[in-house]
């Protein structure tokens, strides 16, 4: 099937390469000129482990093309995504300004019948607007006979696994009314269909809310969890054993019930809030939501906290060493990373920080700049030279096996402030490291002295 996609973002660029892979024509489209480009050249801008060679491999089989020609796109795919971006406008509420935008280009040069797909996390009524939009655009160009259905059919892709996500989905919804139109869907997706049938269709504004509803639901396991965390600290609980008593349970599972020191990244803060504003214009108060936002913006100060309070509130003169600067590990995002919030209160406090990251380096210069009080370094031993204490704030796999040797010989002080829960504290302890995690209980023979 001919099809084009709108923005090649990470949503739009992961969907395109495996539909691409699956043996489909895919134009991708983008106004970003340097950025086409570079996609042309096998450069790829985000950092999406298996993307790269998908890409590389379908552009030079003729199966995946890059352009910045709008009326070439229209003109290529009878279906056509829009998988633009969605920033939070002021008042936490989706800006749908390039969703609306990319309507109005696929009318102003569509001369057939096109199924306009919703690939985009946008609000309940956007697919509304979207049909507007074309009508109208449709209207002024005297073309009103031309057919079009919009379509939602959100993604579900997790940072980190997209490739995996996409080519073998644990559920692909469409979300319209029209029986043409779900069955181009189907055909679509048939290759990643063929075990057992995954496709659910329902009704648009229902495929619309189920994206929020599912990113929402596994941000309130994540705050939930947490939260827990944070009473298991009080009675002296141990939130790794509590996990495993409540995951066992079928009803509740092991996803998502890991604590740690809060959720960041492109979806979850910007749903939750997306779907908050929502609520409220609908004269809905979202007591679940507002709680779940407010427990993952106080989770983000949970190691900081501990700091203080082993050190005091002035951290002058005093150096940390920071692994982990991505949201979470195999992505080189630090969008709402729990690891800013740690870094600029270290700042605020006058401390310097040293850090390493195996993919955010580059991304965390392009933030933050040069500046005094951080320094990038090449591995994460050299980020432990002469620091104070080593906070540990994403759980990639490097990180997962402790050298005693490099953190007690680098450190002026062995001590760890782990985010993630990645060791365990009996052992870490019994190697003379001072050891400070997340809900669970303090081991630490020579802790506070």
């Amino acid at each position: 099937m001919n099809v084009t996609v709108f923005g090649t973002g990470y949503v739009g660029l992961v969907q395109a390469a495996v539909l691409a892979e699956a043996g489909h024509r895919v134009a991708c489209i983008d106004i970003d000129q340097e950025k086409i480009d570079g996609l042309k050249q096998g450069q790829i801008p985000i950092f999406e482990p298996g993307l790269a060679p998908l890409v590389k491999r379908n552009h030079e089989s003729g199966n995946l093309i890059f352009s910045t020609s709008a009326a070439e796109g229209v003109a290529h795919g009878d279906l056509i995504f829009i998988a633009v971006g969605t920033p939070p406008d002021e008042d936490g509420s989706a800006d749908l300004r390039y969703v609306l935008t990319v309507a109005r280009t696929i009318a102003e040069h569509m001369e057939g019948k096109k199924y306009i797909i919703n690939k985009s996390t946008v609000p309940v009524g956007t697919a509304d607007k979207v049909r507007e939009e074309v009508t109208r655009t449709l209207r002024e160009r005297n073309a009103l006979n031309l057919e079009f259905d919009v379509i939602s059919n959100p993604e579900f892709l997790k940072e980190g696994s997209a490739v995996a996500d996409c080519m073998k989905p644990d559920r692909i919804i469409i979300g319209t009314s029209e029986n043409a139109s779900e069955q181009k869907m189907r055909q679509l997706y048939a290759p990643f269909n063929r075990n057992h049938d995954k496709v659910i269709v329902m009704d648009v504004r229902s495929a619309e809310l189920a994206k929020y509803a599912a990113n929402c639901m596994l941000a309130t396991k994540i705050s939930f969890m947490n939260e827990m965390a944070v009473i298991a600290d009080k009675v002296g609980a141990d939130i790794e054993a509590v996990r495993q008593g409540i995951g066992s349970d079928p009803r509740i599972g092991y996803h998502f019930i890991y604590p740690g020191i809060g959720y960041g990244g492109s979806c979850f803060p910007k749903d939750v809030q997306a779907l908050k504003t929502t609520a409220t214009q609908l004269g809905i108060e979202p007591k679940v939501l507002n709680a779940v936002e407010e427990r993952n913006h106080s989770q983000k100060h949970y190691l900081l906290d501990k700091v203080v309070q082993r050190y005091g509130d002035d951290l002058a003169g005093k150096t940390f060493a920071l692994w982990g600067l991505a949201f979470k590990p195999n992505t080189d995002d630090m969008r709402e990373a729990p690891a800013r919030v740690l870094m600029e209160e270290l700042w605020r406090r006058g401390a310097r920080v040293q850090a390493f990251d195996p993919e955010a380096m580059e991304e965390c210069q392009r933030i933050y700049g040069a500046r005094p009080d951080l320094q990038l370094c090449g591995t994460k031993e050299s980020a432990l030279t002469n620091a104070e204490a080593l906070i540990i704030a994403t759980e990639w796999q490097q990180f997962k096996a402790i050298d005693v040797a490099a953190v007690t010989s680098g450190l002026n002080t062995p001590v760890i402030f782990d985010g993630r829960n990645l060791y365990d504290p009996l052992q870490v302890a019994e190697s003379g490291i001072e050891y400070h995690c997340v809900g669970r209980p303090e081991m630490n023979s020579g802790a506070n002295q």
